[in-house]
């Protein structure tokens, strides 16, 4: 199999160096800010062989996408008809390709997965995506998720990386509804691994500036001030040695949020593989918390 290249951080610190020194328009200032948060990588990964057998692929649209924005999903349902149902939402730069492997890990652990392609990832139409068009991708693939597990206590949500910041976004407006619907159950329970308290956070610890960036990025993704308005369990995980993401934020991220919560921090594990390293303590968790 042909070495993996996963996610790195390199293009916040250009990043960094743009929103601080360069005089250009919003807009454009704006638009590269979104390519080097997002950096996404056309075509397939150069390790995907494929799709298993049993994977249905779908085409999702919104109210007002039009013929040339999509979100490209793939639906593969466990071998039993009764089993708990995960919404799937991965970080940057790879699309659905790059992350089979960890589809496949997901339903070895009893799931049926359900995963997107942002508009402008993969098979997706679209745009380079911005943190409000992601949002409004996760809520499109929530209502189609609603129909192939009606169940909403076999429903949950799970977002690596990045895509942990569109999955508590995603899990706080949820939560909201709830409350707004006298407590109504919209999900059992929200799964982030390897993801971050803001994306200012990130990029000043990468930068190592004592800069502002909080207020110089128009791309937030503001997890920390969100995580206690879920509503829901709450499972985060991350790798001890995690070379992109320092597992602090995590740590602060569980400190944050209400219970009933769960912290599980995977021994030797980097950005990618705690799923793999910690594949019994990963179980254990989910079993103990939903």
């Amino acid at each position: 199999m042909a070495k993996r290249r996963f996610p790195r951080w390199p293009g916040l610190l250009l990043l960094v160096a743009l929103v601080v020194g360069l005089p250009v328009g919003c807009s454009m200032l704006e638009q590269k800010e979104r390519e080097l948060v997002f950096r996404v990588e056309q075509g397939n990964a150069s390790w995907y062989g494929g799709l298993p057998e049993g994977v249905e692929e779908m085409v999702l649209r919104g109210p007002n996408f039009g013929e040339t924005q999509s979100i490209s999903a793939w639906w593969w349902p466990a071998a039993s008809e009764d089993a708990p149902a995960v919404l799937y939402l991965h970080g940057a730069r790879w699309n659905l390709t790059g992350h089979l492997f960890r589809l496949e890990q997901l339903r070895a652990l009893g799931f049926s997965v359900f995963a997107i392609d942002y508009r402008g990832f993969g098979q997706s139409l679209g745009d380079p995506p911005s943190e409000a068009t992601v949002y409004e991708d996760a809520r499109i693939a929530w209502e189609r998720m609603k129909t192939l597990q009606p169940d909403a206590s076999k429903r949950l949500i799970y977002g690596h990386s990045l895509g942990g910041a569109v999955a508590v976004d995603l899990a706080a407006e949820l939560g909201s509804e709830s409350r707004s619907a006298n407590g109504e159950v919209q999900a059992r329970g929200l799964i982030i691994e390897s993801t971050f308290t803001t994306l200012a956070d990130i990029a000043t610890v990468l930068a190592d500036t004592s800069l502002p960036v909080r207020w110089l990025l128009s791309q937030r993704f503001d997890s920390v001030d969100k995580i206690d308005q879920i509503g829901m369990p709450l499972l985060v995980v991350h790798g001890t040695q995690d070379q992109y993401v320092p597992a602090r934020f995590s740590q602060e991220l569980y400190e944050a949020a209400l219970e009933p919560k769960r912290l599980l921090l995977v021994e030797g594990a980097t950005h990618n593989n705690s799923m793999r390293v910690g594949r019994q303590a990963y179980r254990e968790a989910i079993q103990a918390l939903f």
